[in-house]
């Protein structure tokens, strides 16, 4: 069968493999559609050190199910359509016992620590299949899980109807927060420096945008807020610059998640959290999200289709792989189907 992978870095190609038969617990699945994503834009260019090569990628998946185990947890059945819940958890450290397995000591991540789900069949745990309605278009599940990080950013902020949401990055995660605050009933403002996905960002509905080329943030944050500032701002860019100005930004007792991951340390002053009394918070990956985000996706709370660039063939995927790490602006999810 066929299947995207990355030799090393800067070397992707479609190449032939055989499909492993699967172990017990796990079921096979036909793949429908996957998504790229920008970790596998940072594996290609290998600047993701987590990554091992060679590396089939591939994390974002929808798939419909050849053959599964008759007593798997979830009652899924042959036939069902499925999407894939990548972050493969131990089960038996500190955070799986308290529940936050997205941050599991011995987390295994397809297509970083283990071979993606981008090629034609696939095997995976039953336990991490999420079913999905038959009708849902398979263009569409692999959004999930991107969603499902916006998701879990919004859950660390405890994010309110009627609050402000600053998000920091105008990218597929920034817009996918965006859309979920929306859904919620708050007030996003989305924070770029790249004029045309805020005016994107205009179109699909995010009222509040600031340009950082040509705005002052925290005037622009002031004017939105009536001058109380957010309640809370989600860093989505992974910019130190962005990272340091959410303290700016937020109110007093304001909360803070960051989702971006920076290339260095980040200084901040400690005496402004404490003046402000803040509430700082990570949020990576995600955690009993993808429920709720296939919820969202269906029921139109929140349009996926908005952000789906395009749609293209596996024998497609590796020159689009090298356009998107060339030319990231004209991008925002691409998926391959199958």
């Amino acid at each position: 069968m066929k299947a995207v992978l990355l030799e090393k870095p800067w070397e992707v190609g479609v190449t032939e493999i055989e499909q492993r038969p699967p172990k017990a617990g796990e079921a096979l699945l036909k793949i429908r559609s996957a998504g790229i994503c920008g970790s596998d834009i940072g594996a290609f260019r290998g600047t993701n050190g987590l990554v091992s090569y060679p590396r089939i990628i591939g994390h974002e998946l929808a798939g419909e199910v050849l053959s599964i185990p008759a007593n798997n947890p979830k009652g899924i059945q042959v036939g069902d359509h499925v999407v894939v819940e990548p972050y493969m958890y131990c089960g038996s450290c500190y955070p799986c016992s308290i529940g936050r397995t997205n941050c599991c000591d011995n987390i295994r991540v397809l297509g970083v620590h283990a071979d993606g789900g981008m090629a034609e069949t696939f095997a995976h745990p039953a336990k991490w299949l999420v079913k999905v309605p038959e009708d849902m278009p398979w263009e569409l599940i692999p959004i999930a899980e991107p969603l499902c990080i916006a998701l879990h950013g919004v859950h660390r902020l405890k994010l309110k109807a009627g609050e402000f949401i600053a998000i920091s990055g105008a990218g597929p995660i920034g817009l996918l927060v965006a859309m979920v605050a929306l859904a919620y009933d708050a007030n996003p403002i989305l924070i770029d420096l790249v004029t045309e996905r805020l005016e994107y960002a205009r179109s699909i509905g995010v009222q509040y945008t600031v340009n950082l080329k040509t705005d002052s943030l925290a005037e622009k944050i002031a004017e939105y807020t009536h001058g109380n500032m957010a309640h809370c701002a989600l860093e989505a860019s992974g910019a130190s610059s962005a990272i340091r100005s959410t303290l700016d930004i937020v109110c007093h007792a304001g909360r803070a998640a960051f989702t971006g991951w920076p290339h260095q340390e980040t200084p901040i002053p400690t005496n402004l959290i404490t003046f402000k009394e803040l509430d700082l918070v990570g949020a990576r990956n995600a955690c009993q999200e993808f429920e709720e985000a296939v919820d969202l996706i269906y029921t139109g709370r929140v349009d996926a289709r908005k952000i789906l660039t395009k749609m293209i063939s596996i024998d497609e995927a590796p020159a689009t792989i090298r356009d998107i790490e060339k030319n990231p602006g004209k991008y925002m999810k691409v998926n391959v189907m199958f």
